[in-house]
């Protein structure tokens, strides 16, 4: 088991099925967690499985209110962080020439612009420690594209080519940088998913099946880790063989 003893984490969009994975394998591996969401119900859920769980109820669309947030988590740590998840993110689908200019700025503003200003207000925290972790989620879909997604899509590309950038930027204040690229993966999300649908998903899957979300949340627990200092910069993708970069 890694130990991630001492470790501050934040967590964003941990409401969901695979936040909620993330926030348990690192409390597992003994890190200290803030979990963020918008769904205080299931926050406070959380604190009940969890006694030494943080917890903080903010909507990322408050993109002006991000730095406050930043700090006010870093402050319930005791003023170090030590690695961020931004795991928070939404879809807004429709056909490109139907898709409106707010369904574009909603998903683009909430899944990129947030995420780096999260990164870029924890980095200025970790400066201060002279060491820390990002660790961006993204998706297969922002490597290959998906009908209906443009927006979400072009979101979740943009992650992956701005956290190459400020790898680059920080990895000498020893600060890494990394994606995880989820593929297709059970939540509330592909539950919806028509099953005929589905079954061709599956189909392109060399594993055959769909992941879960503990799947994302090893991933997340390794690159958190000392185990993963020499990895600056690059995507992990937990997608089954469906897709291979």
């Amino acid at each position: 088991m890694i130990d991630l003893k001492n470790k501050n984490i934040i967590v964003t969009g941990a409401s969901g099925g695979i936040g909620n994975s993330i926030v348990k394998r690192l409390i597992e591996n003994k890190a200290n967690v803030l979990a963020s969401g918008t769904k205080v119900d299931k926050l406070e859920i959380l604190k009940s499985n969890f006694k030494d769980i943080k917890i903080l109820k903010f909507d990322i669309s408050q993109i002006d209110k991000i730095e406050e947030f930043i700090g006010n988590a870093t402050d319930l740590f005791g003023g170090k962080l030590d690695c961020i998840v931004n795991n928070a993110g939404v879809n807004q689908d429709n056909l490109a020439i139907r898709m409106s200019l707010d369904e574009w700025k909603k998903v683009i503003d909430i899944n990129l612009t947030a995420t780096f200003l999260l990164s870029k207000f924890s980095i200025k925290k970790m400066l201060k420690n002279k060491s820390g972790k990002i660790i961006n989620i993204t998706s297969i879909v922002g490597h290959t594209g998906n009908l209906g997604q443009a927006n979400y899509t072009a979101s979740k590309a943009g992650i992956i080519a701005m956290s190459k950038s400020l790898a680059i930027e920080y990895a000498k204040k020893n600060i890494n940088v990394n994606c995880i690229s989820p593929g297709f993966i059970k939540t509330s999300m592909t539950e919806k998913i028509d099953e005929k649908f589905k079954e061709i998903i599956v189909s392109k899957i060399p594993s055959a099946r769909l992941g879960e979300p503990e799947d994302i949340a090893n991933a997340v627990v390794f690159l958190s880790s000392n185990q993963a200092d020499y990895i600056n910069g690059e995507t992990l993708h937990v997608n089954g063989g469906m897709y291979m970069a």
